[in-house]
């Protein structure tokens, strides 16, 4: 398996696929997930000649569950040191839902050198908890709720997530099961020290003042219908705060893209990173 050490001596997994000489795009999973849930992804891109790197990030999958370095900052150095020790530039960078924020806060922190694109998918930027200066965010009691679960039966919590909000499927019915349980799965796979202590990292980081210093051209691509990152809290406000980006909407769509809208998103990405 491979695998980069960071600079707290973390392992970080990630895969590797399609041709070494594509155009490389790197794929950041949402929580409690891993990089298993962008293969289907990873695979098309792959058969369309791009170079496909998905990562577990700390604490996720199979990279390190370190208990500490379980916020956006150290997310952020960990996908450098994926870029830096793959030597990969002129990568397009894309975030699902917390890994859109991931992808967002690398760019602010360590630059856009090695960046040619950004897309965005479900994302939690700019500011998904309620506070003074973001009094339209979700209040605090909604993120307490997830620890709770998280800390009394995470198994059941994230039986919750995938029968319910995350894929929509109270609304439709319509999921598959093998969907609902390759999340739960994944998410069991994650420490749940980690995944604890990601909550406030998806929730309570503030990335507006990082979306201004995105400076390549980006997507945003979100459902309306939405019941993890609300879009109004999310895609409408970040299409605002990111120069020149562009927004896409999925009418009726909900937070778990890459699988509910698989072949659109597949269409969309593509078009998006060959032009």
């Amino acid at each position: 398996m491979s695998y980069v050490t960071t600079q707290d001596g973390s392992q970080i997994f990630y895969k590797d696929w399609g041709p070494a000489g594509g155009a490389p795009v790197l794929l950041s999973h949402g929580w409690p997930l891993n990089s298993d849930a962008w293969e289907a992804t990873a695979s098309f891109l792959a058969g369309h000649g791009y170079r496909a790197i998905a990562h577990d990030r700390r604490g996720h999958g199979k990279s390190t569950q370190t208990w500490t370095g379980n916020e956006m900052d150290t997310y952020a150095d960990d996908l450098n040191a994926v870029l830096t020790t793959l030597d990969v530039t002129g990568v397009t960078l894309v975030g699902h839902s917390t890994g859109g924020g991931e992808i967002v806060r690398y760019v602010a922190r360590h630059g856009s050198a090695r960046v040619a694109k950004m897309i965005l998918v479900s994302a939690v930027p700019p500011f998904m908890l309620r506070t003074e200066d973001n009094p339209a965010g979700l209040p605090i009691d909604v993120f307490d709720g997830i620890r709770a679960g998280e800390a009394a039966n995470r198994s059941q919590l994230y039986r919750d997530f995938a029968d319910g909000p995350f894929f929509g499927h109270n609304r439709t019915g319509t999921v598959p099961q093998g969907t609902r349980d390759a999340f739960w799965l994944q998410g069991l796979a994650a420490g749940t020290h980690n995944t604890y202590e990601c909550i406030a990292a998806f929730s309570a980081t503030d990335f507006r003042e990082d979306l201004t210093r995105v400076d390549v051209p980006t997507l945003i691509i979100q459902g309306d219908d939405d019941q993890i990152v609300p879009f109004d809290l999310s895609g409408k406000l970040s299409v605002q705060l990111i120069p020149d980006a562009e927004l896409i909407v999925y009418e009726g769509g909900a937070h778990g893209l890459p699988d509910t809208e698989r072949e659109r998103l597949h269409s969309d990405i593509l078009s998006f990173i060959s032009t």
